[in-house]
């Protein structure tokens, strides 16, 4: 993505991501693995969350 978003919402979260469920994004915050930020009623997942987390996976582990 070309883009300079700094947060996505889910389903853009979900798919930067590799298509993730949503269940696993969540529990991906829930770890701390990523940031869930909320504005109002939507939730968002930060970018650099998700690069730092990418960032952090060995090939063969399991998330």
């Amino acid at each position: 993505m070309n883009d300079i978003r700094k947060l996505d919402p889910i389903p853009d979260a979900q798919a930067y991501l590799g298509g993730i469920s949503r269940t696993t994004l969540y529990e991906l915050a829930k770890r701390g693995d990523v940031l869930l930020v909320n504005i109002g009623r939507r939730a968002f997942i930060t970018r650099d969350s998700m690069d730092s987390y990418v960032a952090s996976l060995t090939p063969g582990r399991v998330a």
